[in-house]
């Protein structure tokens, strides 16, 4: 099956263009240089991953409704993944300097690093509401990654099948009408069985109360009741293979209002 090309944008709206060589220099291969990745919660489902050399950013977002309080995302990156060109997990018009960026499922290749996109119905009637929602699968310094984005849909055969085993997940767990809500959010986890599980898509102090219509994380942790859970009082973790739980927990970031 031929390789998807990769698609990138020139820093306005969602034109873009095709990248038509990455040629022999990527054989620098990130994915299999192993170290650490630095992973930081910039808000909603939008987190910046560092690793490998590389800057990859996912699902920057406008600051409306469940998101109107954080800071928006205007972060340096290579490389930038949405999951639906929906305000609260693409909106890459204003972000600085001119990184690629890819919006659709299917298998692609950036510096060395292959990324799957796997299509996930963004609500609970078929896609008919809100789409589809690509959730992105890829290996950064040796960490097999899979972020969900607003996956609100079971996880099926087939797509458990291209997702493997994360070593960590970023999971919606908020609910709402296009994410997974707290029960929804424990059988994707018991289906694809992540080592360290980050939730996402939850209510914080951020949220408009009049148009946020999301739960706060606390209703997904009482589910999950008798999980490790490990606190971090700043909105950036590292993480190695060799600090990874086998039998899995839960990472709660901090964001810094």
């Amino acid at each position: 099956m031929k390789r998807r090309q990769l698609m990138g944008y020139a820093g306005a709206g969602l034109a873009t263009t095709i990248i038509t060589s990455l040629g022999s220099r990527l054989q620098a291969n990130a994915q299999s240089r192993g170290g650490s990745l630095t992973v930081q919660w910039l808000g909603h489902t939008c987190f910046l991953f560092t690793g490998g050399g590389t800057k990859i950013l996912v699902n920057p977002f406008r600051t409306v409704g469940c998101t109107a309080g954080y800071r928006a995302p205007k972060v340096a990156a290579d490389l930038v993944l949405i999951s639906s060109q929906l305000l609260d997990e693409g909106a890459v018009e204003n972000l600085p300097g001119n990184p690629k960026l890819i919006y659709e499922a299917g298998a692609y290749e950036f510096q060395g690093i292959k990324f799957q996109g796997i299509a996930i119905d963004h609500d609970r009637k078929g896609g008919r509401q809100f789409g589809k929602n690509t959730a992105w699968q890829w290996n950064q310094s040796g960490i097999n990654i899979l972020h969900l984005g607003g996956a609100a849909a079971p996880i099926s055969i087939e797509q458990k099948i291209l997702i493997g085993r994360p070593d960590v997940a970023f999971v919606p767990v908020g609910g709402g009408p296009k994410a997974y809500n707290a029960q929804e959010a424990k059988q994707a986890i018991q289906v694809i069985n992540p080592k360290l599980i980050i939730p996402t898509h939850y209510r914080t102090q951020a949220a408009d109360a009049s148009t946020c219509d999301i739960s706060p994380l606390d209703d997904f942790l009482k589910l999950m009741d008798g999980m490790t859970v490990r606190r971090s009082n700043s909105d950036t973790i590292t993480i190695s293979s060799g600090n990874l739980p086998e039998n899995g927990a839960i990472q709660v970031l901090s964001y810094k209002f």
